[in-house]
């Protein structure tokens, strides 16, 4: 653990900057009359953001989620109950992204599609829409326990629409309507199709340092339920043409299927998690 807090620390002063990137970062101006620097992060804290990976870029990303902090000092505030996801994220053109990602939560491995379809126009369009899709596996699932279980239980899917608008230099909103199918759920009143509406912004407080929160409105969630809407509140730092990523959520997972539907904490109760994402880009 010490090695990892070590390469944590360390890691983003030894990351060598990209010049196109760090000029992608630092424009906040419209080019060709499209609106650009919407978000800076491919993520606004949980929620997909509307920004995509440049044509031949692979991102490599590390996301890190600490268990509760409501313990306190008997799991160093969820130290000891930390998750990871490592994800690869690859630009086919610049309008679309296919990524493969696999969570120490639920042994998950997931593949997503993520795709323009309009962008914000300064003189026209007002939005820019993305579409997101996500297909995952739960591995993490004992047929020892569950003696009927099949490989299709293992799958859930999600589809997102992903609408936002920049508005001026300093903040961006985007709504989220999002559609989760688990195939194995929970509670036995629980609809396997459920329906979100996500919605989530950025405040720019500096050149280098922005606000981001999002929170997602489970529409059909089961009565019996012991699950909560996620809510997120995170802090976009910009150093060395990356986006370092820290942020709060009551939801510990981090594929779309989990938060959306499986967000447990309470931050009434000081029941929320720590977390941060750490990304590296490669122009091949």
């Amino acid at each position: 653990m010490k090695k990892f807090l070590f390469i944590v620390f360390l890691l983003p002063n030894i990351i060598v900057a990209q010049d196109d990137l760090l000029n992608e970062l630092e424009s906040d101006v419209e080019e060709d009359n499209y609106v650009t620097s919407t978000f800076k992060g491919l993520k606004i804290v949980n929620f997909e953001s509307t920004k995509l990976v440049n044509k031949r870029n692979l991102f490599f990303i590390v996301a890190h989620r600490f268990g509760s902090v409501e313990n306190g000092i008997d799991d160093f505030f969820g130290l000891d109950q930390a998750v990871t996801q490592l994800k690869f994220i690859y630009g086919i053109t610049d309008g679309i992204n296919v990524g493969i990602a696999r969570s120490s939560f639920q042994k998950t491995y997931g593949l997503h599609a993520k795709y323009r379809l309009f962008r914000q126009q300064k003189n026209g369009f007002p939005f820019t829409i993305v579409g997101y899709n996500l297909l995952t596996i739960n591995t993490g699932l004992e047929k020892d326990q569950l003696p009927k279980l099949e490989f299709n239980n293992r799958l859930s899917y999600v589809s997102q629409i992903l609408i936002a608008r920049k508005i001026g230099k300093r903040l961006s909103l985007e709504l989220a309507p999002s559609y989760l199918h688990e195939n194995f759920v929970r509670f036995d009143d629980q609809d396997n199709s459920q329906f979100i509406v996500g919605m989530g912004g950025r405040y720019k407080l500096t050149k280098r340092f922005s606000l981001n929160l999002d929170y997602g409105v489970h529409l059909n969630r089961s009565g019996t339920s012991t699950f909560k809407n996620s809510l997120s509140i995170g802090f976009d730092i910009e150093t060395g043409g990356h986006v370092f990523q820290l942020h709060f959520t009551n939801a510990q997972p981090m594929f779309e299927n989990g938060f959306l539907g499986q967000a447990s904490g309470d931050w009434g109760d000081g029941n929320f998690f720590f977390g941060f994402n750490l990304s590296r880009v490669f122009d091949l």
